[in-house]
């Protein structure tokens, strides 16, 4: 199906796999994705698996901060992409479409996936 990938925050590691219910991420612990960071509300995200066109979509439930998907405020619920980047307080969460067995697998998919955004360093001594 589909996972959460905390890269950045207190929670920074974790990950979760989405399956098909309504997850709700946030301080309170209550929450399936429960994020410990001063700046989250206790019900901030959440996000949801439609079967009308068999995507997830993403709403930010009134938290006092707000949500930036892929650095942009979300306004309204949005589809989410593989890929994207979700910010609640100082906590970066990724969602990607693929799901994994473990922690480790789930980090170095993260791993991967940011080395393709990364620019080739030249060397200057090469160069000459």
């Amino acid at each position: 199906m589909a996972s959460i990938i905390v890269v950045s925050g207190p929670n920074e590691g974790d990950y979760y796999p989405l399956g098909t219910r309504t997850m709700v991420a946030g301080r309170d612990a209550a929450c399936p994705i429960q994020i410990l960071d001063e700046l989250v509300s206790r019900k901030h995200l959440r996000i949801s698996f439609e079967q009308t066109d068999n995507r997830y979509h993403a709403m930010d439930m009134k938290s006092a901060n707000g949500v930036l998907v892929n650095g942009r405020q979300l306004e309204q619920e949005t589809v989410l992409e593989d890929g994207d980047m979700l910010e609640i307080g100082n906590s970066t969460l990724m969602f990607t479409t693929k799901d994994f067995p473990d922690r480790q697998s789930a980090m170095a998919h993260y791993h991967k996936q940011g080395e393709r955004g990364k620019s080739t360093l030249i060397r200057l001594k090469d160069r000459r």
